[in-house]
């Protein structure tokens, strides 16, 4: 049985990872600080035979006894509010962190995949964004195999409703029957991934010869304030409306990836289509929401 282990496990994508690989028969080890995971996004694998968890900081020294086949660093805060609250986590999870698991990977002999995300391309010359816009290189050292994914914006059910992005924002305005909070006019552009296209994939990624980095997301663009609507139709709560708000200075204009790289290598593309996925995120929201 091949064994796995990935941090950031009780985070949204980390624990619909750790989902992924028990129903393909990995064993898996989940790792979390909980700083921004919560346990109860794991807590319906904690009576499987083959999941461990393990509470740790990936910052300090990692060891995990016997094999390890693969790794998949998931272990960071992963929105502008908590990048804000936790500055000095965010990069020792994300320097420390990785150098930690890089050595654990190459002691192992494993593969590791490391999460990037699509906040490297900053407010956008080149649309849609190629990995080779305003990126990072990764080389292979010691032989070492490592795969790279960018992310984009990416929803579902576990997300966390405060965590300031805005599909939770939008969700939870509109349940309250309060203003959503669109920015400028909300001609600013974004494009939103199910979950569980997102983890296909990663796992396709993982499983794949190249070790470069490679954009997931869905290419399928829409305006905030089209988005905003969405979310109000759905949601139906007469008493929400849309609440405008100045552009902040930083605020990407437009955000949309270049897919093409997935699509040859990985034969991947997104499969759930935007009402789809909504409707079962929103089940999700209004199961959690404090109306």
């Amino acid at each position: 049985m091949k064994k796995v282990l990935i941090t950031g496990a009780a985070g949204f994508i980390g624990s619909h990872l750790c989902d992924r690989f028990i129903r393909e028969g990995y064993h898996v080890i989940g790792m979390d600080n909980l700083i921004t995971g919560n346990l109860k996004n794991i807590e319906h694998l904690f009576p499987l035979e083959h999941f461990e968890y393990y509470h740790h900081d990936v910052s300090k020294f990692v060891h995990i006894p016997g094999n390890l086949d693969y790794i998949l660093h998931f272990a960071s805060p992963a929105s502008p509010i908590d990048y804000l609250k936790m500055p000095i986590q965010t990069l020792k999870v994300g320097s420390l962190g990785t150098h930690n698991l890089l050595g654990l990977a190459k002691s192992k002999n494993a593969r590791i995949l490391i999460a990037s995300t699509s906040e490297v391309y900053g407010d956008p010359l080149v649309h849609p964004q190629t990995e080779e816009y305003w990126g990072m290189a990764y080389h292979t050292y010691h032989g070492l195999e490592t795969r790279i994914v960018r992310i984009f914006n990416t929803y579902g059910p576990r997300m966390r409703m405060e965590d300031g992005r805005v599909l939770p924002a939008f969700f939870t305005q509109a349940i309250r029957g309060e203003g959503l909070t669109v920015f400028g006019d909300g001609s600013q552009t974004r494009s939103f991934c199910y979950v569980d296209d997102l983890v296909e994939g990663i796992y396709r990624l993982l499983l794949s010869d190249y070790p470069y980095p490679v954009n997931l997301g869905n290419p399928s663009e829409i305006t905030i304030l089209e988005f905003a609507q969405e979310i109000l139709r759905l949601v139906g709560n007469s008493k929400a409306f849309i609440d405008y708000r100045p552009l902040p200075v930083d605020d990407p204009k437009q955000r949309k990836p270049d897919i093409s790289k997935a699509q040859s290598l990985l034969q991947w593309e997104p499969g759930v289509n935007r009402s789809e996925g909504l409707e079962k995120t929103y089940a999700y929201f209004a199961s959690i929401v404090d109306k």
